[in-house]
C-alpha cells in the first residue's frame, strides 16, 4: 500500500517544505485576500510542470495526470489566515502584517500539499489514475469550500481527503474516525424591539436590554432540556449590542450566535426553538422579535471506507502507535462541502509538543505548530492518494 519513493521524496524535501511554511506563516492573507498566496502556489506549481487554473477571486485547483487509467482522487488544503495578532514574536518567522496571523495552521496545509504535490508528480507515470489539489481560500468565513465547488473544484472525482493540524493532539500522531467529525456550523442573529426612554422613568418603556438579557439567560435550556442529551448540541451567544448610553433605556438589541451539532434534525428542532423563545420572551415584555437563522456549513461525517483507509496508511508508514483517536469537535469545518459531491473523509495530525509550546488553542496568539509534524502531513496526503488510486 505504501510507496517508499513518496517516503524518501518527502524526507528529501523536509527542508524546503519547512522553508514553504516559515514564508506563508510570515505573509499571512485573510479570507478572499489570499492573492499573493495564490500568486505563489500557482509559480510553484508552474514550476513544476504541473497544469493547474487559478479560481476567483483567490484559489488555485490543479491536477496530475497518472501514467495508467484509473479514478480521481481529490487533496485539499486551505490557505487564509485570521485577523488575530501574533503574540510570538520572537520567532523568525513571526507574522510580517500588524493584526493577522496564520492562528489555525492553513499554512502548514498549504506547505504539505504542495510537497505532496511535488512528490506525487515525480511518480505520475506510475499512478494508476489522477490527483486533483485543491487550494481553497476562505475556510474561516465557512464559505470557501462552496465557492470552489462551484468552480468545479469536485467535477469527475471519486474521493477526497483533507487534512487539518491539531494542537491538541500530540504531535504526529494521526487521527481520522469514521462519522461524525467536524460539527455544523450555523448562525443566527435575534434582533428585539422595545421602547426606549429615559433612564429614570422605566414605567413608560419596553427595555430591549432586559428582553434580550431574559433571552440569553433562558434559551440555553433548548441544549439542556428539550435535547436528547446523547445528541451533543451547543448554542453559543458571542456578540449583543443594546443601548447607546448609561441613562438611555434602550430601544434595541441586537444579539448574535451559533449552533453547532452533528445531526440534521438536531439542527432542525434548535432552529424552531430558537423562533419559539425569541417570540415568547418578545411577548412577556411587549417587544418584537426577528431571528435571522443561516446554516453555514454542514457536518463533516468521513465516509467508513475512506476513514479506515487513512487508517492503514498511517500504521503502515508511520507505525500502528502513529494511530489516534480524537473525539470529535464542535468545531466547523467546510470541508463538508467537499463531501456532499464524493465520499472520502477528512484526518487530523497532531502537532501538539510542551516542550516546544506548541499546544495553544488554535486562533490563539500564540498558536504555533511543531514543524517535526509537517513531513507528516505531507506524507499522508500523498501516500493516500496512492493508496485510494492502487487498492
Amino acid at each position: 500500500m505504501i510507496n517508499e519513493k513518496i517516503k524518501k521524496g518527502i524526507q528529501q524535501y523536509s527542508e524546503e517544505l519547512t522553508a514553504i511554511r516559515r514564508k506563508l506563516h510570515s505573509e499571512p492573507e485573510l479570507s478572499w485576500e489570499e492573492y499573493e498566496t495564490t500568486k505563489f502556489v500557482s509559480s510553484y506549481l508552474t514550476e513544476l510542470g504541473i497544469e493547474h487554473r487559478k479560481t476567483e477571486p483567490t484559489g488555485v485547483i490543479a491536477e496530475i495526470k497518472g501514467g495508467k487509467p484509473g479514478k480521481t482522487v481529490a487533496l485539499r488544503a486551505d490557505m487564509d489566515a485570521l485577523p488575530v495578532e501574533e503574540l510570538n514574536t520572537d520567532l523568525p518567522y513571526t507574522s510580517k502584517v500588524k493584526g493577522k496571523m496564520h492562528a489555525c495552521g492553513h499554512d502548514t496545509h498549504t506547505a504539505m500539499l504542495l510537497i505532496a504535490a511535488k512528490v506525487l508528480n515525480e511518480n505520475k507515470d506510475e499512478l494508476q489514475g489522477n490527483v486533483r489539489f485543491i487550494f481553497q481560500p476562505a475556510e474561516e468565513t465557512g464559505r470557501g469550500a462552496g465557492k470552489m465547488v462551484e468552480q468545479g473544484a469536485m467535477e469527475g472525482v471519486d474521493n477526497v481527503f483533507g487534512i487539518h493540524i491539531w494542537s491538541q493532539m500530540p504531535v504526529n500522531k494521526v487521527s481520522c474516525i469514521a462519522g461524525p467529525s467536524f460539527a455544523s456550523t450555523d448562525v443566527f442573529t435575534v434582533s428585539f424591539k422595545g421602547r426606549g426612554g429615559h433612564g429614570a422613568m422605566p414605567h413608560g418603556t419596553i427595555d430591549a436590554a432586559v428582553v434580550a438579557s431574559s433571552f440569553v439567560m433562558n434559551v440555553q435550556s433548548v441544549v439542556s432540556r428539550t435535547i436528547d442529551p446523547q445528541q451533543p448540541a451547543v448554542v453559543t451567544i458571542g456578540k449583543m449590542d443594546v443601548g447607546t448610553r448609561f441613562n438611555v433605556i434602550a430601544e434595541n438589541a441586537v444579539i448574535e450566535g451559533t449552533v453547532r451539532c452533528f445531526d440534521a434534525s438536531t439542527q432542525d428542532h434548535i432552529e424552531k426553538q430558537l423562533q419559539i423563545y425569541a417570540e415568547n420572551v418578545a411577548n412577556i415584555y411587549g417587544a418584537t422579535s426577528k431571528v435571522d437563522y443561516q446554516r453555514v456549513t454542514h457536518a463533516v461525517i468521513n465516509e467508513e471506507e475512506s476513514a479506515k483507509l487513512v487508517q492503514r496508511v498511517a500504521a503502515e508508514s508511520f507505525g500502528e502507535e502513529t494511530v489516534y483517536y480524537e473525539k470529535p469537535t464542535m468545531g466547523g469545518e467546510d470541508f463538508s462541502s467537499y463531501l456532499e459531491k464524493a465520499p472520502g473523509c477528512f484526518a487530523l495530525v497532531g502537532s501538539g509538543n510542551p516542550e516546544k509550546d506548541t499546544e495553544w488553542a488554535h486562533h490563539h496568539g500564540k498558536f504555533n505548530v511543531d514543524e517535526d509534524a509537517l513531513a507528516t502531513g505531507a506524507e499522508l496526503y500523498a501516500q493516500y492518494a496512492w493508496a485510494y488510486l492502487t487498492q
